[in-house]
């Protein structure tokens, strides 16, 4: 596994900036489409988008992530602090939500792995992103695994 970049290991140790870095990447991947931001070397970044527990409005949220099957496989680390990301507290009230991979659009549903689901991906997820293990160890909290899994097609009228 190559070592993570200057940029990477920076914000991994002060995440303090990852609001920051947030906006603009989200305001980036929006703007370009997806095209250009999506990925950075072996970091892949999608934009989920939630519905706001409390406003009912959406909110997007770019995050890393890794593949599995047709899943997705996301960390609500919040840089290792002990505050849980709001876009967690909002799919725990309404797990169905957006996601933009790039270019290519899909709805998901989100739910939390089990204990062996995240015992099986965890060493997936530190491969891709080896910072998710201090993040761990930064927090008394237990990190959530998500798993943002195809959302089942509506059946139409005809067919009921």
């Amino acid at each position: 596994m190559s070592s993570p970049s200057p940029l990477r290991r920076f914000i991994a140790s002060h995440p303090g900036v990852v609001p920051a870095v947030t906006r603009v990447h989200r305001w980036l991947y929006q703007a370009l489409g997806g095209r250009l931001v999506a990925q950075a070397g072996a970091t892949k970044i999608l934009l989920l988008t939630t519905t706001g527990r409390k406003s009912g409005e959406p909110r997007v949220t770019p995050l890393l992530y890794v593949d599995d099957g047709p899943r997705l496989v996301v960390v609500a680390s919040n840089g290792g602090t002990e505050r849980v990301p709001a876009w967690w507290h909002n799919l725990q009230a309404d797990p169905n939500a957006h996601v933009q991979c790039g270019r290519e659009h899909r709805d998901v549903v989100a739910r939390e792995a089990t204990p062996p689901e995240v015992e099986a991906l965890w060493p997936k997820l530190t491969a891709a992103y080896e910072f998710f293990d201090e993040y761990q160890s930064r927090t008394k909290r237990t990190i959530p695994v998500v798993l943002l899994e195809p959302a089942k097609p509506e059946m139409p009228p005809a067919a009921r």
